[in-house]
């Protein structure tokens, strides 16, 4: 009995796997990194302190895969702990000082040519030559000083140098120059400057009794032991609160339960303000917070009637709703990767934001925030031409871990038979090398021997002093712009800064970069294609605008605008690629046009 080939039957298509959960923002990597950040750079623990707490006028930056307030809360627990140490440590010298005699004040004198030094070659990774080489000498006078007086001490500490063993002590030519007038047997009451700079076993020996050399150690040692304790403490601190299995517990950090009237003020206000939709901006900072400008373009195409077709009604909101759900395809892993799939396109989120210049209101609290009131500028917003206020569809993507946010804000405008198409690409660069490398230098130090934790912290002696008045002075220049400033009742200002951008390197590495990449011509790509469907749906000719798009994509080859930032593409009927200007923000640079996607 013959029986027939029977044709392969379809297999049904695995149901996609739920997307993964997303992580809170107050739980991010990219919130650990900046927190451990402020116990790393007091530098940027300054500034976040400044823009999230002194200035309590400006609304928070957009806070995108992070918590702003959390981040202050670190900033402002890491200050406490530093001001605190610093008042120990100086609180040592000065006693120190007092109990020595004044054998321990000798030593502020190349302690002072090594702050100098410091002052003078800057922060620069590579100062110019002028600032180089007066730096070195400094630095090397003040160490050879530095340690003259530390082996003086030691060898008076130690019996080598004493009257009874110094030759020519008692005699009457020595007597006259180290002694008071007239040969007395009493010390002198200060030393000399010659004496300080260079001096001899004589004047070492009248100067310096056995007990003070000691007792001099016996300070260096306390202020070594405060510099051990307060890096053991920040280790601590990485290995507990801040450690990568205890931070997503927000309820039990030390620093969200700070006491504080402004500090729970602005917390509240930070969160409620940090990740709504409704964007109160800067007039010169509209996009503060999202990060580096990626090549922003603008294309406008007239739309001619399809004769074949009938023309229907379109408008933004229709053009917008076509472009909607192509990029929530993007979410859908492949078809057989099942829950291997681990793109980060899959976390993709869509949502629409309206900006709002923030110079309108009195006060901060007065924003519309509230959902009812943000709907009524959202319904309005949509279909205007924009000026001050603006509708966008915001496409966000975080990659790694949060550290690499690529956020594409999409306009559509529809009036006088012209669609205008405005693609705003944004991009936050990863954390900081020395903050994502926080958690190593942390367990170096708490997993050191002994002998290695106690050369880091006398390294550090010479420096303590400078490092603590300057701490101290900081803390009290805050305190005296906090009083005075009357920033309280001052106008409320849109964002100066974000914390998030102040913490990020300028490049990314190749595969980062690879990746923002993919993340924008998979996004871009099927923002075109929406809008041309919704150009066809509605009876109008689509050629003119995939034309365009072509020749954006020409002109965004990497070979002519490779790394060039803020490129805009106004294309107009007549026209083809507009001009260029350069970005010197430190954000990503481009490798390639935003329509290189082979559209």
């Amino acid at each position: 009995m013959s029986t027939g080939t029977v044709p392969p039957q379809p297999q049904p298509t695995p149901a996609a796997p739920p997307a993964p959960a997303p992580v809170p923002p107050h739980a991010s990597e990219a919130t650990r990194l900046l927190c451990a950040g402020t116990y790393l750079d007091s530098g940027y623990r300054d500034r976040v302190i400044e823009e999230l707490h002194l200035n309590e006028q400006r609304i928070v930056a957009p806070s995108l895969g992070f918590d702003a307030a959390r981040v202050l809360a670190h900033a402002l627990r890491a200050r406490r702990l530093e001001l605190a140490w610093a008042g120990a440590i100086l609180g040592l010298w000065v006693i120190g000082a007092a109990l020595t005699g004044g054998l321990l004040a000798l030593f502020l004198v190349p302690i002072v040519y090594l702050a100098v030094a410091s002052w003078i070659r800057g922060r620069a990774a590579y100062p110019p030559l002028y600032r180089r080489v007066p730096a070195f000498v400094l630095r090397w006078c003040g160490r050879a000083l530095f340690a003259l007086l530390l082996v003086l001490t030691a060898a008076v500490a130690f019996g080598v140098l004493n009257k009874d063993s110094s030759g020519g002590s008692s005699s009457g030519s020595s007597d006259s120059g180290l002694y008071g007038g007239g040969g007395g047997s009493g010390f002198s009451g200060s030393p000399s400057a010659s004496d300080v700079l260079v001096p001899s076993s004589d004047s070492v020996d009248s100067l310096i009794d056995p007990w003070q050399a000691w007792v001099t150690f016996t300070m260096f040692a306390l202020i070594a032991l405060c510099v051990a304790a307060q890096r053991g403490q920040f280790a601590r601190v990485l290995g507990a609160e801040l450690s990568p299995q205890r931070f997503p517990d927000a309820a039990s950090d030390p620093a969200e339960q700070a006491e504080g009237l402004r500090f729970g003020r602005l917390k509240d206000r930070i969160r409620l303000e940090q990740h709504s939709p409704l964007i109160m901006y800067n007039e010169a900072r509209p996009f503060r917070g999202a990060g580096s400008a990626y090549q922003t373009w603008v294309l406008a195409v007239e739309m001619r009637p399809d004769k074949t077709k009938k023309q229907q009604p379109i408008g933004n909101r229709v053009v917008l709703e076509k472009i909607r759900p192509l990029i929530e395809q993007l979410r859908l892993p492949a078809e057989y990767a099942g829950q291997l799939g681990r793109d980060r396109l899959r976390r993709l989120e869509i949502d629409e934001c309206v900006f709002l210049p923030a110079e309108g209101i009195r006060r901060r609290d007065e924003a519309p925030y509230h959902p009812r009131a943000f709907e009524e500028h959202r319904a309005r917003a949509v279909e205007e031409g924009a000026e001050k206020r603006r509708h966008f569809l915001r496409i966000r993507v975080g990659g790694w871990e949060e550290e690499l946010v690529v956020t594409v804000f999409v306009r559509i405008h529809t009036q006088g038979r012209m669609l205008t198409l405005e693609v705003a690409p944004h991009v936050l660069t990863p954390v900081r090398e020395d903050f994502k490398n926080a958690d190593r230098t942390a367990h170096r130090f708490r997993h050191n021997n002994v002998l290695g934790k106690a050369a880091w912290a006398v390294a550090r002696v010479p420096g303590s002093v400078a490092g603590s008045l300057v701490t101290l002075g900081r803390g009290l220049l805050y305190v005296w712009r906090l009083l005075t400033g009357g920033y309280a009742r001052a106008l409320p200002d849109g964002p100066d800064l974000s914390v998030r951008e102040l913490g990020s390197v300028a490049l990314g590495s190749d595969f980062q970069e690879m990746d923002v990449r993919r993340y924008l011509k998979n996004v871009q790509d099927r923002v075109a294609n929406g809008v041309r469907v919704a150009l066809a749906e509605s009876g109008y000719l689509t050629g003119e605008f995939m034309q365009k798009i072509t020749t954006i994509n020409n002109n965004g080859d990497v070979t002519n605008i490779a790394r060039v930032e803020n490129s805009t593409f106004a294309v107009g009927s007549h026209a083809t690629a507009s001009s260029t200007t350069f970005s010197t923000n430190g954000g990503a640079a481009p490798q390639t046009g935003p329509g290189s996607d082979g559209h």
